[in-house]
């Protein structure tokens, strides 16, 4: 399937058919408050968090979303990178109050927590791929909320938004 139709038509059928968002009957835990230190680029900030009477910072990548590169060590800065991470600064500037919800695995193979972030009661992930600065990235078992996603990423293609109208995506 090489058209973009087809490509989004192949994305809809595997979260239909996968289940992806339900969590097998078990109940999503608490979102854990936490304060932003700073952010790294579009979809990784540190944060402050307190686990127990512990306070320590972590290093969270964000679920859900993929945002263009601008430091990875192998890549050259790509499309829509810088813009990206300056809207995440932007909307999460140090100090700024999130909670954290983590899905089926917390942890990435890099020792990042892996969390949606709500800012304000709301997913960022979704703002961040409604405005086209993100695509859509579900790695299994962590699929909590990827058919909202999809929809908010949908959504920036069909307007050409961000990335979809600037790098010639989509």
């Amino acid at each position: 399937i090489c058209s973009r139709a087809g490509r989004v038509a192949l994305a809809v059928a595997l979260l239909g058919s996968v289940g992806w968002g339900l969590r097998a009957g078990r109940a999503a835990p608490a979102p854990v408050p936490a304060r932003v230190v700073r952010a790294l680029d579009g979809d990784t900030i540190e944060v402050v968090v307190r686990v127990g009477s512990d306070i320590r910072t972590e290093k969270v990548r964000m679920l859900g979303v993929d945002t263009p590169e601008t430091h990875h060590p192998r890549k050259p800065v790509q499309c829509f990178g810088p813009e990206a991470a300056a809207f995440t600064a932007a909307r999460l500037p140090p100090g700024t109050p999130i909670r954290l919800e983590t899905d089926v695995e917390p942890r990435d193979k890099y020792g990042r927590l892996l969390a949606h972030v709500l800012l304000g009661g709301r997913r960022f992930g979704e703002e961040l791929l409604r405005l086209g600065y993100a695509r859509l990235l579900v790695i299994p078992p962590n699929g909590a909320h990827a058919r909202t996603m999809l929809r908010a990423e949908l959504e920036a293609r069909a307007a050409r938004r961000g990335l979809w109208g600037a790098c010639g995506e989509g």
